[in-house]
């Protein structure tokens, strides 16, 4: 079966379809509940060590965002199937849903038990969510809208990590940590309601067109994921001998579990879908791989202060956020070409970062290049976006937004990994300059492979079976 056209997408014409009067609340809705989910994912980490000390938890400091993210690998798999098979109409519904309760649960949490509910709750509803809203802008907004609307989702993204911790950190000091959650309840509420009437009027699915692929073993391969990837992350964030071993367990788990999630060929690079799948990954994988370090090299190595080894980052965020508008607006380049040149410029900008590691190196070109590397993935991960909702069909599109968070967080997960065996065997956390210099220049390479495995389709709707 697939979903019919959706009139609504018809009406959403116009210089700037986004902000028409049938889809303006949806548009609205959509980037507020993005929003909601990005401010409590980027400002829990700030919150979270007044949280743990007035909760006696400060023993199990990883497992809130351990938690987390296996809740979220695992609703994000099973949420892809459930659109395929009925629209994202119930993933609209019960992700953010979930979202708002285990805000809730966390903010009134007397005990880490509870917080730990409150946290699986808040994977669950993010993972649900963010592949829906994938799948409804397939439905809603027509083809040249789409680049803006990946756009705007990007900035809901990047917005909050420019003022989520500090926010946090303000909200936490005056007003106490509870309301870094329970703050946000008014307004995914809000997002909830300006989104409901869309997925009231969607569209029903056409008997005549045919089914989405069968596989099995889809809840099983979501539940390995799950633990594959919060493995890797924990033995990132623990690097000795011991979780080195959990690390490699969870390597076993993912290794069988992909092969389910993701298209096949996809991680032979086979043109269409499944290198645009793995093209999401590598990007993910080289980015986060080095920006996981870029704080401790200036912290360490030049000894800056937390808040100027932060400033990277938040410069590199604004690169991303002005580089996903500016793709937003001309709809008219080829998607390919961006994924391209933001592949070298990537490339160029991890390379470059070596020149930062060493102590008689140039800290100050830390935060040019990661705007340059952040403008980079600005560029890249919309037009990835895109490039999936053309090469998947309509009752294929949930499995495939899926694949694309699966193959983001996985390799994010390994590389991040990589880089704490590094630094336990060639440095020290106190000492990271070797290690730093080996990542860069390992993650640079992941971005010139992709320049040579990416090969884009000449047709959309290729086939994403197993």
């Amino acid at each position: 079966m697939t979903v019919t056209a959706n009139p609504e997408s018809a009406k959403a014409t116009g210089p700037n379809p986004l902000w028409g009067a049938q889809i303006r609340a949806t548009t609205v809705g959509m980037v507020m509940i993005v929003t909601v989910a990005a401010f409590e994912h980027m400002g829990v980490g700030t919150a979270m060590p007044r949280m743990l000390a007035d909760l006696n938890g400060n023993a199990l400091y990883s497992w809130p965002f351990t938690a987390f993210l296996a809740a979220s690998v695992t609703a994000t798999v099973l949420s892809g199937r459930l659109s395929d098979r009925f629209g994202p109409g119930p993933g609209l519904l019960v992700g953010p849903s979930l979202l708002l309760v285990g805000l809730v649960v966390a903010g009134t949490a007397g005990g880490m038990p509870v917080l730990l509910a409150g946290r699986v709750l808040q994977g669950l509803g993010l993972g649900a969510e963010i592949v829906a809203i994938y799948v409804l802008v397939a439905l809603v907004y027509p083809e040249r809208a789409r680049p803006r609307v990946f756009g705007l989702i990007a900035a809901a993204w990047v917005v909050p990590s420019l003022v989520g911790p500090t926010a946090a950190g303000l909200i936490t000091e005056h007003l106490g940590w509870r309301w870094v959650f329970l703050g946000l309840v008014p307004f995914g509420v809000l997002g909830v309601l300006l989104i409901l009437p869309t997925v009231r009027r969607l569209p029903d699915l056409d008997p005549s067109a045919p089914a989405a692929t069968p596989r099995r073993g889809i809840p099983l391969a979501a539940v390995a994921t799950g633990f594959g990837v919060t493995a890797l992350s924990w033995a990132a964030q623990h690097p000795s001998l011991g979780t080195l071993w959990l690390g490699l367990a969870g390597l076993a788990a993912l290794v069988p579990a992909l092969r389910v999630l993701l298209p096949r060929g996809t991680l032979t690079a086979r043109p269409g879908l499944p290198a645009t799948i793995l093209s999401r990954g590598l990007f993910a994988g080289a980015f986060f791989g080095v920006e996981a370090y870029v704080p401790l090299t200036l912290v360490a190595v030049h000894h800056h202060s937390p808040a100027m080894a932060g400033l990277p980052l938040t410069i590199g965020a604004l690169g991303w956020a002005g580089a996903s508008h500016w793709q937003g607006r001309h709809p008219d380049i080829p998607r390919p070409v961006l994924i391209r040149i933001s592949y070298v410029t990537l490339a160029a900008a991890l390379a470059a970062m070596t020149l930062t590691a060493p102590s008689w190196g140039l800290p100050l070109l830390a935060a040019p290049l990661w705007l340059v590397a952040g403008a980079a993935m600005g560029l890249a991960i919309p037009s990835i976006g895109l490039l999936t909702l053309d090469y998947a069909a309509p009752r294929e599109r949930g499995f495939a937004s899926a694949a694309l968070q699966v193959s983001d967080l996985t390799t994010a997960a390994i590389t991040i990994g990589l880089g704490g065996v590094l630094l336990t065997t060639l440095a020290s956390a106190a000492h990271p300059t070797a290690a730093v210099i080996a990542i860069d220049l390992l993650m640079a390479g992941l971005a010139l492979l992709g320049v040579l495995v990416f090969r884009p389709a000449r047709a959309a709707a290729t086939d994403v079976g197993d």
